[in-house]
């Protein structure tokens, strides 16, 4: 580094300098204790409860910088059903007849969800993808799908993955330089809703319902501003959350049910987005 350039210039030593040299000291019983690491590069001692609220803040801050560097200013969530298989593909989640006829019957939201997710990426290409931007899960059915799609039309597509108790990847759509791994959910949700501009929810299960309900309260409370939340697949919608009927019990206020838009095809959400913006 130029010690001329002030922009960045420092007198002080860097810390990866510093790492570097932490490394190559000699090796003595002293060197080798575990007080003598660098505290930043102590796994022992960075995963050690009493580091939970430094740990937050690094998820928080890890990917953040990441995406700012990259530009990007705003998304399109894609929440939905890990288990919905590609047409054609294998229901590999079904643990009976039923759960197999119905996997295969709802993989057309696979096809959807990537449809969709090529015409938001479409959008973005307008805005050298800083707006409208695809993230998922980034894992495999509907996250699949829309990272797939992004990539069809050569976007970038962000992953926010999470450690799960079972072995899993991301799925390889994703963007490598974003996709990001999460310890904390409440940070990953974080990062999910910071940016959105719209949020599509497929059908899915447990975490497509917490990503739903959670985006609903924010905007319910004011918490977070309006934007448009589109329920893919109306029939299992209504089946499955009967809104209708919370309103008439008196737990949610009239009108709230008005927060969604419901639609059955990608043409149809975008439609419900473009309507939203002005496009």
């Amino acid at each position: 580094m130029n010690p001329m350039d002030k922009s960045g210039w420092t007198p002080l030593a860097h810390s990866d300098e510093d790492l570097e040299r932490s490394r190559s000291v000699p090796d003595t019983e002293q060197t080798r204790s575990a007080a003598y690491r660098l505290a930043w590069d102590d796994d022992d001692f960075m995963t050690r409860r009493e580091l939970r609220p430094v740990r937050l803040q690094l998820e928080l801050l890890k990917p953040e910088m990441a995406l700012a560097e990259r530009g990007i200013r705003s998304t399109v969530i894609l929440f939905g059903g890990a288990r919905i298989p590609e047409p054609g593909g294998p229901a590999w989640a079904a643990k009976n007849e039923t759960q197999k006829r119905n996997l295969e019957e709802n993989s057309r939201y696979y096809e959807e969800a990537r449809k969709f997710a090529r015409l938001c990426s479409e959008h973005s290409a307008a805005s050298y993808y800083r707006e409208f931007v695809i993230v998922t899960g980034g894992g495999p059915g509907v996250m699949e799908a829309g990272n797939r799609g992004a990539v069809d039309v050569g976007a970038p597509t962000i992953g926010l993955n999470i450690v799960l108790p079972h072995e899993q990847a991301p799925n390889p759509y994703v963007t490598p330089e974003l996709c990001f791994n999460f310890h904390y959910f409440a940070i990953r949700k974080m990062h999910f809703i910071m940016r959105a501009k719209a949020v599509a929810i497929f059908p899915g299960g447990f975490g497509t319902m917490d990503e739903f309900f959670e985006t609903l309260t924010l905007i319910q409370t004011g918490r977070m501003e309006r934007v448009p939340v589109i329920l893919f697949g109306r029939a299992f919608w209504e089946r499955a959350v009967d809104l209708e009927f919370l309103a008439e019990q008196g737990t949610i206020s009239p009108g709230d049910q008005d927060i969604i838009d419901y639609a059955d095809t990608a043409e149809e959400a975008w439609q419900h987005i473009r309507n939203f913006y002005e496009i």
